[in-house]
């Protein structure tokens, strides 16, 4: 596959360059090689691209009924799945996630599109009971021009995201991916047009988020933003569309907790443990980085998770026994770095890890070792803040009342794990969990069709599910008087 390339922007149907012909590179984080120069976009062609997605809005797809967006997210989703290695090959390139990582998520992509094909013919208004002699009627109508700016950690998936829902309620989207990983989201939209969405509905703007990305945000054209990132990023633009009253959803950071009670079953707590924790390497908003474990299997649950940890398999992305991928960045890799050594100045017991792997495969890319780090009170900095990379922080409980204090004892509330084989306390300490997802005696964070979203900091709306479509769409209210006497409010 041809890796090195120049990856131009998407506006009204037609790639182009930026109109400043500003370029920055991409990179292969496994190996720090450049796979392709990038348009940088300026503020002109955000313009540009939101000129086209309204005119596209007040076009050809804003009389595009539902059976037919229906059957193009169908068919974007036939595409997707015979250009399935492709696209797995081009994740993990950009992005230095393990292919079995790739694998899932571009998979759960195939799905998204599939999910929304059908949810498309199934969003719907309501009649209302009303006084004789009216009709009360809803209908669902496109909130308007979408931006929509996603992450690095998952760059294909978190595209499908935000895409499928968007153009399944009938909206028209201007995408920025982060710069870091902007490759397969400019070929997810080229798909997009392949399959039959007109010029002007999927447009693509690479380049800065702290100009074009914000530049976007406040756009006077733009309708609603839909942001998947770090919470300080989310705080600004939150403010920046309250200046326009845009509609906001938010998926932002999480410190999501994984609580094991004594009586849970050991194996299954200890592999769960490791998923949550080290899939995607850590970079994943939801992932379970703090591991609370009650003090009476305390150090004989480390032991056990410490020594599993060291089989996980870290090196090629590409190869599929690899577990563990490469780190986006050198700056990743040094704030991942420098919250390991907060740890041990504070008083945490570094088990394994807590550095750089050492050996000639790592010599030109991004790695950090899986970590895991013991005796972690919740007034460290590693407890609190969002770490973003493959470390674990262990602390432990001594009751279930300990056990949901420290789990909320945070400003995040997107996901939390627990395990017991208690049934009563399972779903007792589900429901006092402050946490938008809530995973018992297993891992997984997210299948489509299920609401994906956080309490508290981690943000707010739901993606993922049939509530995504609401996130996207007006409701109008339509009252007509149907009777046969003409109305004489005033009576004069």
């Amino acid at each position: 596959m041809e890796t090195s390339k120049k990856y131009l922007l998407l506006i009204n149907g037609e790639h182009t360059e930026s109109v400043g012909d500003d370029w920055f590179n991409t990179y292969n984080p496994a190996t720090g090689e450049i796979i392709g120069e990038v348009a940088k976009a300026n503020r002109t062609d955000v313009d540009n691209a939101v000129a086209a997605a309204r005119a596209a809005l007040e076009g050809k797809w804003g009389r595009t009924p539902a059976a037919k967006r229906s059957r193009i997210l169908n068919k974007i989703a036939g595409i997707l799945r015979k250009r399935f290695d492709e696209l797995c090959e081009l994740e993990v390139i950009n992005s230095g996630k393990s292919l079995a990582n790739a694998q899932g998520q571009v998979m759960q992509a195939v799905e998204d599109f599939e999910l929304y094909a059908a949810a498309a013919l199934a969003h719907e208004g309501k009649t209302k009971p009303v006084p004789n002699g009216f009709l009360n009627y809803t209908t669902k109508e496109p909130v308007g021009v979408c931006a929509q700016i996603v992450p690095w950690n998952y760059p294909f998936m978190m595209a499908a995201w935000k895409l499928a829902p968007a153009l399944a309620a009938g909206c028209t989207i201007v995408l920025k991916p982060a710069s870091l990983t902007p490759v397969t989201a400019l070929v997810l939209a080229d798909i997009c047009e392949e399959a039959g969405v007109p010029p002007g509905v999927v447009n693509v703007i690479t380049g800065s988020g702290a100009d074009v990305g914000a530049y976007l945000v406040e756009h006077p054209g733009v309708d609603k933003v839909a942001f998947t990132g770090e919470t300080t990023t989310g705080k600004d633009i939150m403010a920046r569309a309250s200046q326009t009253l845009k509609r906001v959803t938010l998926e932002l950071g999480g410190k999501s907790p994984n609580i094991v009670f004594s009586d849970a079953d050991f194996d299954a707590a200890i592999d769960g443990a490791l998923f949550g924790i080290y899939y995607n390497t850590g970079q994943s908003c939801e992932a379970r980085s703090r591991l609370i474990v009650q003090e009476d299997i305390y150090e004989e649950f480390i032991q056990a998770f410490t020594e599993k940890t060291k089989k996980l398999v870290m090196g090629d992305p590409l190869d599929k026994e690899t577990h563990i991928g490469a780190i986006i960045s050198e700056n990743q890799v040094e704030v991942i770095d420098g919250y390991v050594q907060s740890a041990v100045r504070e008083g945490a017991r570094i088990v394994y890890g807590g550095a750089r792997p050492q050996g000639d495969a790592y010599r030109h890319g991004h790695w950090y070792l899986p970590t895991v780090i013991a005796d972690v009170s919740n007034d460290m900095k590693v407890a609190q803040e969002e770490i973003f990379g493959p470390v674990v922080v262990i602390s432990k409980f001594k009751d279930e009342k300990e056990a949901v204090q420290l789990a909320n004892d945070t400003v995040y509330g997107l996901a939390a794990s627990l395990w017991t084989n208690h049934f009563a306390r399972a779903h007792r300490v589900a429901g006092k969990l402050k946490a938008g997802i809530v995973m018992i005696n297993n891992p997984f964070s997210a299948f489509p069709g299920l609401p994906f979203g956080g309490y508290k900091q981690s943000g707010f709306g739901r993606e993922l599910a049939m509530e995504s479509l609401d996130l996207y769409s007006e409701t109008k209210s339509v009252l007509a008087y149907i009777g046969g006497k003409p109305l004489n409010p005033f009576g004069v």
